[in-house]
């Protein structure tokens, strides 16, 4: 059985398109096809995404575990790991892997809690 083809047909919408109009819209469907795909990245998290980014940013395998530990029943997950330790380490002025021993030690909580509900808290706070 050979296959009708009907290219000519399917094409008509876009057979009055320049180069650069067929490329525009190569892309609007690109970035189409791949935004339920950003926006499932962008709203889903699970504890070994979470210790994977600490690693990257230089935690030792149990430092990153418990950091994700802590982070989670803070009920921060959802806000990424790297993010928590990067709004410690904005706030303290210090370097991410300071930061996020800092609150492994239970410092700085107050901190990143204040951020995330748009309070903010003044820089130099040790809680």
């Amino acid at each position: 059985m050979q296959r009708k083809d009907d290219f000519a047909s399917r094409r008509q919408h876009l057979a009055n398109l320049s180069e650069a109009q067929l490329e525009e819209r190569f892309w609007q469907l690109a970035h189409a096809i791949v935004q339920p795909l950003i926006e499932l990245a962008e709203k889903n998290t699970s504890p070994s995404i979470e210790r994977s980014v600490l690693l990257r940013l230089g935690f030792n395998s149990w430092e990153a575990k418990e950091l994700v530990q802590a982070i989670s029943d803070q009920g921060l997950l959802s806000k990424g790991a790297g993010h928590v330790v990067y709004v410690a380490a904005r706030h303290w002025g210090c370097d991410g892997l300071t930061a996020g021993r800092r609150l492994l030690q239970g410092q700085g909580w107050d901190v990143v809690h204040a951020h995330f509900q748009g309070k903010g808290v003044s820089a130099g706070a040790t809680q």
